[in-house]
């Protein structure tokens, strides 16, 4: 559809007219993505026309929104997932409205769309557009309509490619937000749709998180949340449409009120999704936001081409790991006095045909760090605020850590030698094999991080070593040697009161 975007009461067109993204060419369907478009386009094979909705709920707490008895956010997740999720703090960004939708919308976290705060000062998006824009580009004719209570989610996260933009007029808040959305779902054919409601942020910053008047602000949005789904429910051609409905927040609150800071009550988020894709009453702990833009333009039949270098994943395509199974062994603090008591989030045991070799570890220290450790992200942040550990954000679920600094904490002697050693894999009859794994590093003075393989039991051989700052996924084309038949990783991490090796996702073969 050529984009024709009308200026909003308030706005002139030159403000909301932003520029066109260039156009994306189409990428090799992968496994993975294949995968993703079968799950979530089972709507499309039964005949269904598939559509979008996204309500994105400014400010809003997922538990306080279970405290609020709110009826129609909780019938969403009755029906469909929730994820519970968390995000980065400062110096990717503050937990700010600009970085918190950017993130949403692109599928990509700030460290690569490059919206720090709620300023805009250098973003990246037009190398990350939104998935309204990659939806445009890539079938014009889909019908996209963005409407919202923050200004900038129309004028600025989103680009001039989508059809229809409008910053609803602060006279008229989230009343007119919510009445707007309504009219298109009821009387007209969008296929993309992203709804924004401001009222429970601004109320976190008048009470806070912990006051009356945030739960009531929930409650008024949730009301909202249902005149819109029932309006697409109430569509003449709902039977013939497969509609998925995704809320979530960009940011939490304090209980006093505010954000931007890096407590774990600020870095709050979650993702309710509700489609043909998703179980009723499923939960999950591997979903991140970056997975709604992905997880919308799979829905749409659209397939995410790995050239866009997306941080996110469609959600029906992600694959636990084998340190995700650790969950539910999970144990509380042990030394640790900054993580609250009843939060349970680590363990020394490794998975099924995993281990750890501490032959070479130092003695004493904080218990919970003692050689690789198996833990979450709200447990190992809340360990110690502020040095870097939120930006481990690329890591999902369960992961393993080797953190000498935390370890420090307490009384030791020694150094800090651990080394996480992997399953053997077959690799017989093969010339190459990929190792594929996500990885968090910060570096120190002598700390090293090194990954060794070990072919039938051979002698390790250094294959991969860090000594920079690096935080994403990593993959290693090893060449097997004539006539090995197995591999063995082993990821060995030193040092003395340094930092910290973050490991999750490793895929051999």
């Amino acid at each position: 559809m050529t984009p024709q975007t009308p200026a909003a009461p308030g706005l002139s067109r030159r403000g909301l007219l932003l520029g066109t993204a260039a156009a994306l060419a189409a990428g090799p369907l992968t496994a993975t993505a294949a995968r993703a478009a079968a799950a979530v386009t089972a709507g499309a094979a039964d005949g269904r026309t598939p559509k979008v909705l996204l309500i994105g709920l400014d400010g809003t707490m997922l538990n306080r929104v279970k405290d609020a008895g709110a009826p129609n956010l909780t019938a969403l997740m009755a029906g469909g997932l929730t994820a519970a999720s968390s995000l980065y703090a400062n110096p990717m960004a503050g937990t700010l409205s600009g970085p918190g939708w950017s993130t949403v919308a692109t599928g990509v976290w700030p460290d690569k769309h490059n919206v720090k705060d709620n300023n805009f000062t250098a973003p990246n998006l037009a190398a990350y557009p939104d998935f309204l824009t990659r939806a445009e580009t890539a079938r014009p004719a889909l019908a996209t309509y963005v409407v919202a209570s923050w200004a900038p989610i129309a004028t600025t996260v989103c680009s001039g490619t989508v059809d229809t933009r409008i910053a609803t007029p602060s006279a008229e808040y989230d009343a007119g937000t919510t009445s707007r959305a309504v009219a298109r779902l009821r009387d007209e054919n969008p296929d993309v749709v992203f709804v924004h409601l401001d009222n429970v942020d601004n109320a976190g910053h008048s009470s806070g998180s912990a006051g009356q008047a945030y739960l009531t602000a929930i409650r008024g949005v949730d009301a909202q949340v249902g005149q819109i789904v029932a309006a697409v429910r109430g569509r003449a051609t709902y039977a013939q449409e497969d509609w998925l409905i995704m809320v979530t927040a960009d940011h939490g609150h304090t209980p006093t009120g505010g954000h931007g800071g890096s407590t774990w009550e600020e870095r709050q988020t979650f993702v309710i999704a509700n489609g043909s894709a998703f179980p009723a009453g499923s939960v999950r702990h591997d979903v991140r936001m970056v997975d709604i833009a992905p997880t919308a333009l799979a829905h749409l039949g659209i397939v995410v081409d790995p050239a866009w270098n997306l941080d996110g994943t469609p959600i029906p395509a992600l694959l636990p790991d084998e340190f995700d199974a650790l969950r539910p062994q999970l144990t509380g603090r042990v030394d640790e006095t900054g993580i609250p008591a009843g939060v349970l989030g680590f363990t020394h045991t490794p998975p099924a045909g995993w281990s750890i070799d501490n032959s070479a570890m130092g003695t004493g220290g904080v218990s919970e760090w003692r050689g690789w450790s198996f833990t979450t992200d709200e447990f190992w942040t809340r360990a110690e605020r502020d040095q870097n550990r939120e930006l481990n954000v690329r890591s999902r679920n369960v992961f393993a850590v080797a953190d000498s600094d935390e370890w420090a904490d307490r009384t030791f002697k020694g150094g800090y030698d651990t080394t996480l050693v992997s399953p053997e894999y077959p690799v017989a009859g093969r010339t190459t094999v990929p190792v594929a794994f996500t990885t968090f590093y910060r570096p120190e003075g002598a700390q090293t991080a090194r990954v060794l393989a070990v072919w039938d039991g051979g002698t390790p051989v250094e294959v991969k070593s860090f000594t920079g700052d690096t935080n994403g996924r990593q993959r290693l084309d090893l060449a097997v040697p004539a006539g090995a038949s197995r591999l063995r990783l082993r990821f060995r991490y030193t040092g003395s009161n340094n930092w910290y090796w973050v490991l999750d996702g490793v895929r051999v073969g």
